[in-house]
Formats: C-alpha cells, sequence, structure tokens
C-alpha cells in the first residue's frame, strides 16, 4: 500500500470490522458448543439420528432462509441496525437453550440462533467490503473467518473445562444440567457483541445509496481522511448514478448473461466449502474422535486441538490473502483437503472392533446386559459392529457408553485419522474457510451484491444443513470409511472445476472488479 493510500487509522477500521465479525465468533461458539452439549443432552433426550441430526443442524436449515432476506433487508434498512437485532437474538437463544425442557424447545430456541448467525454471516463481510480500500480488503474480511474458528476454539475449550469439571466431581454438574451450563455460556459474548455493536458507524457505501452524502463522507473521512474519502466518495457516487439509470434488481437477473460466470464460481465455492464435510467435522467432532477410540475425555482434548489448529491456519491465511492472492490459497487448500480426507477414508476402512470378556468386565454400565453373543467377535466394520451393540443395549444406553466402548473395542490407526482430520481443518482454514467469503464480498456489483450474496448464502447453507442432517445417519448405515471417502472425491471433484473456472480479485477495486467480471 502506498503512503497515499494509507488509511488515516488503520487501528480504527481493525478495531470496527472486529466488531461487526463478532458475529462470526458467537457463530462458532454455538458449532462447537453442540458438539459436546449432545454428549448428555442426547441421551438425556433419547435422541434417534435424526433428532440428533435436527438438533444440531436446525439453525443452519433457517439460517440458510434468513440469509435470502438479510441482504436485501439490509439494503433498505442499514447493516447496523440488522446486526444490532442479530446480537439480541444471539443472546435470546442462548438463554432459551440453557432452559430447554424437551427435545422440541432446544431446536426452536436453537432455530432462533440461527436467525442470527444466518445474517450475521452475510452481513459481516458485506459491512466490512463497504468500509475497506483493496489493499486491506482481504485481510480484513478474513477477520470475520478468524473469529468463527476463535469461537469454535473458546467452546471446544469451554466443553472441556466444563466436562473436566464434572468428571471430577462438581457438586452442582450433573449429567442432566452440564450440556445446560454449555449452551448458557454463550449468553456472555452474545450480550458483549450486542452493546459494542451501537460503537461501529454506518456503511458509507450504504449512505450514499441512500443519498445521505453528507453522512457516508464524514464515514469515509474518519475511516481514511479527506484525499482517500473524496476519491472514494466520488467513485461510489458515479457507480450509485450509473445503476439508478438500471432497472431494478430481482433473483432472476443473477441468471443473465453478464453475471453468469460470477454467479457460477461463487455458487461452486459455496457449495464445495460444506460438501467437502467441514461442518459433519466441527459439529460432529466429539462422536468423530469416538470413533477413533480417544474416548470421552479424550474426544473434548481433541476438540481443543483441532479448534487450535483452525485458529493458527487462519492467521496465516490473513497474512498471505492479500500477498499471494485468493486463487493459489483456494486451490493448494482443496488438494490438501482432499488429500487429507482421502487418509481418513483409509484409517478408518482398516480398523476392527472386538469387545473381550475384560472389557465387558471393565465398563461398568454394561455389566448387567448380556453380551455373551460379542465376546471376541471380530468386526471388519463399524456399522455393523455398532448396529449389533444398539440391538442390545437399547438406544439411550448406547449414546451413553459410545465412548468408552469404542475406547475398548476398536484397533485402528488412530495417529493416521487423526493426521488427515488435523491436515483437513488446517487447509479449510487457509482457503475455503476465509476466501470464499472474501470472493464474494468481491466478485459481486454493489447493485447486485447483496442479493447475490444472499442467495448464494443460502446455497451455502443449504449444502451445510444437509451434511449436518445425515451425518448420525451416514456413521450409523455407511461408517466412517465410506463418509470420509465421499466428502474426499467431492473435494477432488472440486479441485478440477476451480482450477478451470476460478478468478484472481486480489488488489483490484470493487469498480475495478466489476468492469473486469461482469461480462
Amino acid at each position: 500500500m502506498t503512503k497515499s493510500n494509507q488509511p488515516k487509522s488503520l487501528g480504527y477500521i481493525i478495531f470496527i470490522s472486529t466488531i461487526v465479525s463478532l458475529g462470526g465468533f458467537l457463530f462458532g461458539f454455538d458449532a462447537g458448543i453442540i458438539s459436546g452439549v449432545m454428549e448428555y443432552a442426547g441421551p438425556e433426550f433419547n435422541l434417534t439420528d435424526g433428532q440428533a441430526g435436527w438438533v444440531v443442524s436446525s439453525p443452519t436449515f433457517v439460517a440458510m432462509i434468513a440469509m435470502l432476506f438479510a441482504g436485501r433487508l439490509s439494503d433498505k434498512v442499514g447493516r447496523k441496525i440488522i446486526l444490532i437485532f442479530v446480537g439480541f437474538g444471539y443472546a435470546l437463544s442462548a438463554l432459551m437453550s440453557a432452559y430447554a425442557s424437551s427435545y422440541e424447545m432446544l431446536y426452536i430456541a436453537r432455530m432462533l440462533g440461527g436467525i442470527a448467525f444466518g445474517a450475521a454471516l452475510i452481513l459481516a463481510p458485506t459491512y466490512i467490503a463497504e468500509i475497506s480500500t483493496p489493499e486491506n480488503r482481504g485481510k480484513l474480511v478474513s477477520i470475520q473467518q478468524l473469529n468463527i474458528v476463535l469461537g469454535f476454539f473458546a467452546a471446544f475449550l469451554s466443553n472441556y473445562y466444563f466436562n473436566d469439571f464434572f468428571k471430577s466431581g462438581s457438586s452442582f454438574l450433573t449429567e442432566s444440567n452440564i450440556w445446560r451450563w454449555m449452551l448458557g455460556a454463550e449468553f456472555f459474548p452474545a450480550i458483549t457483541y450486542f452493546l459494542l455493536l451501537f460503537f461501529v458507524p454506518k456503511s458509507p457505501r450504504w449512505l450514499f445509496s441512500k443519498e445521505k452524502n453528507g453522512e457516508g463522507k464524514a464515514v469515509l473521512e474518519k475511516l481514511y481522511g479527506p484525499e482517500i474519502a473524496n476519491r472514494q466518495s466520488a467513485e461510489i457516487i458515479t457507480n450509485l448514478q450509473e445503476e439508478k439509470n438500471r432497472e431494478k434488481v430481482a433473483v432472476g437477473e443473477l441468471f443473465k448473461p453478464a453475471l453468469r460466470f460470477i454467479l457460477l464460481v461463487g455458487l461452486t465455492i459455496g457449495i464445495l466449502q460444506q460438501v467437502t464435510g467441514i461442518n459433519a467435522v466441527y459439529f460432529y467432532a466429539n462422536s468423530i474422535f469416538k470413533q477413533i477410540g480417544l474416548g470421552t475425555n479424550g474426544a473434548f482434548i481433541s476438540g481443543v486441538i483441532l479448534s487450535g489448529t483452525s485458529v493458527v491456519f487462519t492467521l496465516i491465511a490473513m497474512f498471505l490473502i492479500d500477498r499471494v492472492g485468493r486463487r493459489p490459497l483456494l486451490l493448494v487448500g482443496i488438494a490438501g483437503i482432499a488429500t487429507s480426507l482421502l487418509l481418513c477414508a483409509y484409517g478408518f476402512n482398516q480398523a476392527t472392533y472386538q469387545l473381550t470378556s475384560s472389557d465387558l468386565v471393565a465398563l461398568d454400565g454394561l455389566k448387567e446386559v448380556d453380551l455373551s453373543n460379542m465376546v471376541d467377535k471380530v468386526y471388519n466394520n463399524d456399522v455393523d459392529f455398532k448396529n449389533t451393540l444398539k440391538a442390545a443395549l437399547g438406544n439411550q444406553l448406547y449414546l451413553k457408553q459410545e465412548g468408552a466402548i469404542m475406547e475398548a473395542a476398536a484397533t485402528l490407526n488412530a495417529p493416521i485419522i487423526l493426521i488427515g482430520i488435523l491436515g483437513f481443518i488446517a487447509c479449510f482454514a487457509f482457503s475455503l474457510g476465509p476466501v470464499m467469503w472474501v470472493m464474494l464480498s468481491e466478485m459481486y456489483p454493489t447493485k447486485y451484491r447483496g442479493l447475490a450474496i444472499g442467495f448464494i448464502g443460502f446455497v451455502n447453507s443449504f449444502s451445510s444443513w444437509v451434511i449436518q442432517q445425515i451425518f448420525p445417519w451416514e456413521l450409523s448405515n455407511l461408517g466412517s470409511a465410506l463418509t470420509f471417502f465421499i466428502y474426499a472425491s467431492l473435494a477432488l471433484i472440486g479441485f478440477f472445476i476451480c482450477l478451470k473456472i476460478l478468478p484472481e480479485t486480489k488488489g483490484r477495486t470493487l469498480e475495478e472488479l466489476e468492469a473486469e467480471l461482469v461480462r
């Protein structure tokens, strides 16, 4: 960045970008916390695979609907006011979830949170792109992804300490209330986010679009000083004036020939981000680690390591994204994702499962159950082993004892699978995680940006919801090996598509990108 293009106060811009993207922190916290919550809430409510999938995935289901309307609604009333409602929704959802008295109340409370994070995931990168320059836009929009992974890390760490405190004999934590404390912890960052949003300015580009030119220029001057503010104001006004001569945007216009290419790119990376299974790994981390045979305590510890890996590699992405560009990070990351998932599939495919008589003696919860037909029998896949156990124990007892059972019975190369999972997380964190949102905030003309990001966000969330909803069913019916092989195959297909169509958006103004990409 040249001296003439330096912001007046980069620290202030980073400050408000961080506040706005705290909605991402809350999304990550909610997504990470549910992995530990289901360890206790699942058995308490005796949830089936479908019900467990719905508790986990219901926020994403309503988020994809919220994404359709958040961009357009914010075009009318402003990014800031919608984000304030988002913060309030997060806080209310946390309290309602903690006090849920039934399966139905739990998923309804979580759906309220889904509305909030659906809007936040769309509006935060849009707002940040509208206050940034081409030189710092990649880093600033990536703060959203950094906050998401920090939220995951905080959630897994919180779950670990709650679980450790409970296992150590805490007097106030029980199997019936530990998950309530886990969920209630989200209230504190949520109410902080709500209050801090009152300190951010309105989007200058939105103010100009509402013909509040004086207010918009004042915000730009506070951000960048008079010289850059004058230049940016002139560019924005010119761009908006050209848009006034065009017809109002309808959803169907996103499919017209001029926008077809950037819509294809956006949909490709939006779908690929989810169908490689990232939210299956995050939302069901404890369950996956139990399949490796780490036990319940080991699963909680591994979740902390997993989320810490996300933080480290997201920081690497923020350092590289405006240096090496969006395209190289995406291509290298997707190739690494495919390789890592294939490693997981191989590791699970080599596993065997066997319960010995000494294992049954050691498993306190199984002493009164007749499992003589399983003693010393070797199972070559996890599906047959788990289904036989469920038939003998019943769903509720199996859910309570799954971690201990898999720890005792599984014989597999756990290091290979762990390397595969952590490699997947690392590659995702420096590629599809942050780069997708950066590119979506850059590729679309101002007139279409809110609608386009909302539409692609909807498709992205729908893909995520499908993955989250069916993952428990996949583990029960397809097994871990085939499930991870499917994700790896989708990543490999996505790599070759992206190799063909991905543009580079680094270092160009939003207006320059519009001229280049809108064909």
